[in-house]
C-alpha cells in the first residue's frame, strides 16, 4: 500500500498484526534471499571471473551472516550492493532502467532483499515500543491509530474511545403511535 493509516481497537489486534506483517516480510526475504543464490549458481560458470559476480558472492555471504544477527544495522550491505553507478548493466529508457544481463538482476535482488530487512527490523523495533505500551496497562478504552510509511510503522496515536459504554451498548429511542380505535355502537 505504500503510505496509511489504520486504527486498532487494542494492543493485542497492533501486535498480531505487526507479527503477521513481519512474517510475511520473512517468508519474501527467504523466496529472494533464494532466488539470488539459484541465480549466482547458474551464472558461476560463465561469469565466475567478472567483477560484479565476485562482489555479489560476497555480499551474499554478508546477507547470510547477517540474517543470523538481526541487530545489526543495515547500512553496512547497501555501499556494495548497488553498483549501478559504476555498471554498464543498466540502459536508461524514459524514467527507467532496463537491464537485459544476470547483473541487473542480482542487483535488483539485493536491493529487494536490503528493503525488506530493513522493514523486518523496523517492524521489530515498532513492536518492542507496542509491548512497553502493554507494560504501561494502556487497556480497551485506548484507539491506537498507526501511520504506516512504505509500508512501515512510524507514528502511534493514542485516542481514548469516545465513551467505552457508550460504544458497546445498542440503544434504540423510537415513539410509537397507535390509531385508537373507537367502538361504534348501535342505538
Amino acid at each position: 500500500m505504500g503510505t496509511e493509516i489504520r486504527t486498532f481497537t487494542s494492543l493485542k489486534d497492533l501486535t498480531e498484526f505487526l507479527t503477521s506483517q513481519t512474517l510475511q516480510y520473512r517468508a519474501l526475504y527467504e523466496d529472494y534471499s533464494q532466488w539470488l543464490g539459484s541465480l549466482l549458481r547458474d551464472s558461476e560458470s560463465t561469469h565466475k571471473n567478472d567483477e560484479w559476480y565476485q562482489k555479489s558472492i560476497g555480499l551474499q555471504k554478508n546477507l547470510k551472516t547477517q540474517a543470523k544477527r538481526p541487530a545489526e544495522p543495515a547500512d553496512k550491505g547497501k555501499k556494495g550492493g548497488k553498483g549501478k553507478e559504476e555498471s554498464s548493466a543498466w540502459i536508461q529508457s524514459g524514467n527507467i532502467e532496463i537491464s537485459f544481463t544476470e547483473q541487473g538482476q542480482a542487483e535488483i535482488l539485493f536491493e529487494a532483499i536490503e528493503k525488506i530487512k530493513g522493514k523486518i527490523q523496523e517492524n521489530e523495533k515498532f513492536k518492542s515500543t507496542v509491548q512497553q505500551l502493554a507494560r504501561l496497562g494502556l487497556g480497551t478504552t485506548i484507539c491506537y491509530i498507526v501511520y504506516f510509511e512504505e509500508d512501515v510503522p512510524k507514528k502511534i496515536v493514542l485516542k481514548p474511545k469516545a465513551n467505552a459504554k457508550g460504544d458497546e451498548t445498542f440503544k434504540f429511542n423510537a415513539e410509537l403511535s397507535v390509531p385508537a380505535f373507537y367502538t361504534y355502537v348501535n342505538p
